[in-house]
């Protein structure tokens, strides 16, 4: 964990759930962490008690400006950036039959662009120091689909495609990693509003879950590696999950 500590890190999504889980083992780690999400009440209380290291940025990821603006509030406060996690996204799933078209509107602003657009912020900035490290959230939904995730697994699926567009463009100087998580505690799906995804799935609260944690170890992880060694694709299921 060596090459974790005085890491300048920025995380997107970093409010709640696998963002705030991961920025609490990496600032235990030394690391300097950036906090990047729209609920400044709980990015105050997450800076405050992970303490001096530790700063945060509103950030709406569907918005070009901000994600410029993060990783230059980042470099004014510390200097540098080290790593950028795009991880923020949402997941309101729903069939093609109901037509939720503003739904699919926000999951490919939030979930693509918001990928895009912090990969454009960083990257000219990582390339003119000759190293640094790119992570972004895909999903194992971005790994193969089924009935009512196909926007959702369509922005996913996307993901994966500009991660390993992105390692084939830079992998002489950057790092790049993308996470698919299965099925984890978090607030993903919270937002969902489909009458028949609840009548197929529930609230989601019966199918086997990880715990936050799994993400924050599989990120430091990939992080903590030397610097001549990148992990590329990182996949976690719970116990019993199949898809």
């Amino acid at each position: 964990m060596e090459n974790i500590k005085d890491k300048v890190i920025v995380i997107t999504g970093a409010s709640s759930g696998m963002g705030a889980a991961t920025a609490r083992k990496l600032a235990g780690l030394g690391a300097k962490i950036v906090l990047a999400a729209r609920r400044e009440d709980q990015l105050k209380a997450l800076v405050n008690e992970l303490g001096d290291n530790t700063m945060y940025v509103i950030t709406d990821v569907s918005k070009r400006i901000d994600l410029d603006n993060l990783i230059q509030q980042a470099i004014a406060k510390f200097g540098h950036v080290d790593v950028l996690w795009n991880n923020a996204g949402i997941m309101p799933i729903s069939f093609f039959d109901e037509g939720h078209v503003d739904e699919w509107d926000r999951m490919i602003d939030i979930n693509i662009k918001g990928v895009l657009y912090g990969i454009n912020a960083v990257l000219p900035h990582m390339l003119e120091r000759g190293q640094g490290h790119i992570l972004a959230t895909s999903s194992v939904g971005g790994l193969r689909t089924s009935p009512g995730i196909g926007v959702y697994s369509g922005t996913k699926f996307a993901v994966r495609a500009i991660m390993d567009t992105l390692r084939e463009e830079v992998a002489q100087t950057i790092k790049v990693t993308t996470i698919f998580p299965g099925a984890t505690q978090s607030e993903l799906g919270h937002d969902i509003t489909s009458p028949k995804i609840k009548a197929l799935y529930g609230n989601l609260g019966n199918m086997p879950k990880m715990d936050e944690e799994a993400i924050a170890n599989a990120v430091v992880y990939a992080i903590s590696q030397p610097g001549n060694i990148t992990i590329n694709d990182l996949v976690l299921r719970p116990l019993g999950q199949t898809r």
